[in-house]
């Protein structure tokens, strides 16, 4: 029985971006659950840990200074300031990953892509996730927040200023059903794995092919 070739595959940084309440993180947690060749990227934080979250597995959890001179010394490839607290992507793991063949999943806002990207353009895939509707996004807010109206319609406005981007992004689901939106993200995944420019190993593979023609 013939064995299938195995060639060298460059891992990719696939980001997941969506205003709140469109079901980014459903989706997240679904492909993570399905592919085990894919990890979630764990971001470094300045913000206390919660009730049951794990070092290293949540995020990393360290100070202040340190963060400051972990962005000082190039060893974020994106980070933002938010709520009063620090949050970025240590470049160091991700880079391994990557190199080692394996993905990474990030769920972060457009701001966040756009960093990564202009750091490491080759090696990102931004998908978008939509809602159905304006009405069905608002719908999830409130059911969601249970917030005051005012509150509800800052979630609104952010949610509008999020979708303004889309068009940065490389893909974009609407997010109608989740298992329909599962299938293209799975089908977007897998395309982006078969890219000749991350097949390392293709052309040794091939050339070796040519000479025993």
């Amino acid at each position: 029985m013939r064995q299938t070739p195995t060639i060298d595959r460059r891992g990719l940084l696939l980001v997941l971006s969506s205003p709140s309440g469109a079901g980014k993180t459903t989706l997240a947690r679904r492909l993570i659950t399905a592919d085990q060749d894919i990890s979630m990227s764990v971001s470094v934080t300045t913000r206390k840990p919660r009730p049951g979250e794990v070092e290293g597995q949540d995020y990393y959890f360290v100070d202040d200074p340190t963060f400051k001179r972990m962005a000082d010394n190039s060893e974020l490839l994106e980070w933002a300031h938010v709520f009063d607290n620090y949050y970025g992507t240590p470049r160091a793991p991700v880079e391994a990953a990557i190199g080692q063949g394996r993905d990474m999943l990030f769920d972060i806002d457009w701001q966040g892509a756009q960093q990564l990207s202009e750091k490491m353009k080759h090696d990102v895939v931004r998908v978008f996730i939509l809602p159905p509707s304006a009405g069905v996004l608002e719908e999830r807010l409130r059911r969601r927040a249970q917030d005051a109206e005012d509150i509800v319609q800052q979630r609104m406005d952010q949610a509008a200023a999020e979708i303004s981007h889309w068009p940065e992004y490389d893909y974009v689901i609407v997010n109608t059903d989740v298992a329909v939106s599962m299938e293209g993200l799975t089908a977007i995944l897998s395309a982006e794995r078969l890219r000749r420019e991350r097949l390392n190993g293709l052309t040794a593979f091939v050339r070796d092919m040519q000479n025993q023609l």
